[in-house]
């Protein structure tokens, strides 16, 4: 079960003045402000747009349920307004097999997130629209309840710590009451304090954390870890406290093209990045998404954690040759 943010991505290629005109870093995410509404309206008028389902969580479901090819093995939460862009992510999500569970917020926009492409790097500004109005209420109906009793594993975006850490917190401590899995993703540098945050304690229920090398060094100043080195910081969250004992956490950073990191009951690997050829690169946007949802499909399945890397690598390499996160109609991936 996946609950974060569900939005509707509007993708352009672009050039670095692009990025310096509204202050954009070049392979980063933030959240809208006022500059950027203008943004919004230049990529539509001026550019060639792609319109796809996206929300970074969402992405990593539909990719976990195209892998699975098992119908409804994957249910998504989260909060969209009453409008053609909330039908067109739940077309694209139940296309694929994903349950979608929206909460409608009428009168509000579904959210969007404009992907800028320049070169190989993707700098995401975000509109949460409905998806900022997503409430624990609702999650707590019978009719919805009853996907959060049945599922096993849940993956969190960190998206939606902000939003709705009350929908969080109830999920998190079910999972813990019944040993469930729990899996999250800082996802992005700005969102690393929410982790930190001793009211939440985040991190004593999370199995499994994902993050890049940028989001690393962020929650190791959050945490006053004292050290910017990657291998070192994941070491340190792996062994932070824990409620469920009953399995050591597992942290994985990502960092491009340099080798993954892996850290867990005080052990650190690398595995090494296979590189994909530069020609058939179109769209690194929904990238890490789809390497966590590969990752997923085979976690699921109990299979070993160096098959659940195999099988993100697969799923990331796929999805870099389209735009958006878009993979083709049946997987092939070796098992």
């Amino acid at each position: 079960m996946g609950i974060g943010n569900p939005l509707l991505d509007v993708t352009i290629s672009a050039n670095p003045s692009f990025l310096q005109k509204y202050h954009l870093l070049p392979n980063n995410a933030i959240i809208a402000e006022d500059e950027h509404h203008d943004m919004f309206l230049e990529m539509v008028e001026k550019h060639k747009p792609t319109y796809i389902a996206g929300g970074a969580t969402q992405n990593s479901i539909r990719v976990a349920q195209w892998l699975l090819q098992l119908p409804n093995a994957t249910t998504f939460f989260g909060g969209v307004g009453n409008d053609d862009f909330a039908k067109i992510l739940e077309r694209k999500a139940r296309e694929v097999g994903v349950n979608v569970r929206y909460q409608i917020h009428p009168g509000r926009k579904t959210g969007i997130c404009g992907a800028i492409i320049v070169d190989e790097d993707r700098s995401l500004v975000t509109e949460l629209g409905a998806a900022e109005h997503f409430t624990v209420d609702f999650l707590k109906q019978s009719e919805n309840w009853k996907y959060v009793e049945q599922a096993k594993y849940y993956y969190i975006g960190g998206f939606l710590l902000p939003v709705s850490p009350q929908s969080v917190l109830e999920i998190l401590k079910h999972a813990s009451d019944h040993n469930k899995v729990v899996v999250t993703n800082l996802h992005a540098t700005f969102l690393c304090k929410h982790f930190a945050n001793p009211d939440l304690d985040v991190l004593k229920y999370v199995d499994i954390l994902f993050g890049n090398g940028d989001e690393a060094k962020k929650l190791s100043t959050k945490f006053n870890f004292g050290t910017d080195d990657v291998k070192e910081i994941a070491k340190k969250t792996s062994e932070l406290p824990k409620f469920n004992e009953t399995r050591d956490r597992l942290v994985i950073f990502t960092q491009g093209r340099e080798p993954t990191v892996l850290a867990q009951s005080g052990k650190i690997r690398e595995i090494p990045i296979i590189q994909v050829d530069h020609n058939i690169i179109k769209d690194t946007n929904g990238c890490g998404d789809s390497f966590v949802g590969g990752f997923l499909s085979q976690l699921v399945q109990g299979k070993s954690i160096d098959e659940c890397l195999r099988c993100g690598s697969y799923a990331a390499t796929e999805v870099i040759q389209n735009y958006g996160c878009t993979f083709p109609e049946t997987p092939k991936f070796d098992h």
